[in-house]
């Protein structure tokens, strides 16, 4: 569980490491993100896909998380990670009336890519299907741990934001590697950066969630 302290006036609390239980699955959200349907050129049956997918997948996932609670004052501008903020006006939109956030790195880990590779040429419709279940898994894990957060922040008196990501709007993802480096996300989470700045495991997220007070 995130615990929300209340910084005032001190800068970083150290990151916390969180496993998961697997979270519900959203079938619907795997098709959408698969953009197939029953009848579907190409496939038999998509619903008999989708469900054999889901079966054979199940033991693939990790559901980890590290996150650190900082905060936005204006004293504490010397921080290398909230150079981010200065990169993107809709993130600072986004982030209007917070004085802290919580920033997170999430992964469903790397399995999931290796049986999409496994089927990439021999059974193009399942690599779909597979990426769509990543997909559908890590933002499953996103919307937990994010239900998490605002929990623990109205029990201290703030509410939350939505969540930002890099590669939103104006934020590029030139700014990962910050993320990553503060939260210690390769060590602990295995994550690392290729060309583009594209993470691996490819089913990762990091993220940024604005905490505002109500309690003033």
């Amino acid at each position: 569980m995130m615990t929300i302290a209340g910084l005032s006036g001190i800068s970083y609390e150290p990151a916390q490491y969180m496993e998961y239980e697997a979270p519900e699955i959203r079938k619907s959200e795997i098709l959408r993100y698969s953009g197939m349907r029953p009848g579907t050129p190409g496939t038999d049956d998509v619903c008999a896909l989708l469900d054999d997918v889901t079966a054979q997948a199940a033991q693939s996932f990790t559901y980890r998380v590290m996150s650190q609670h900082i905060s936005l004052s204006a004293d504490t501008d010397d921080i290398p990670v909230l150079d981010i903020f200065r990169r993107s006006e809709n993130l600072k939109r986004n982030l209007e009336g917070c004085d802290e956030a919580v920033i997170f790195a999430a992964t469903v880990g790397a399995g999931i890519d290796r049986l999409i590779r496994r089927y990439e040429r021999i059974e193009p419709a399942r690599s779909l299907m597979l990426q769509a279940h990543g997909a559908e898994r890590v933002e499953a894990l996103c919307d937990a741990f994010n239900d998490d957060v605002k929990e623990a922040a109205e029990k201290a008196g703030f509410k939350t934001h939505p969540r930002f990501s890099p590669g939103y709007g104006d934020l590029p993802l030139e700014v990962q590697p910050i993320l990553l480096s503060q939260l210690n996300a390769e060590k602990r989470l295995g994550i690392t950066l290729g060309n583009s700045y594209m993470m691996s495991p490819s089913k990762s997220v990091t993220a940024i969630i604005g905490l505002e007070r109500t309690d003033t």
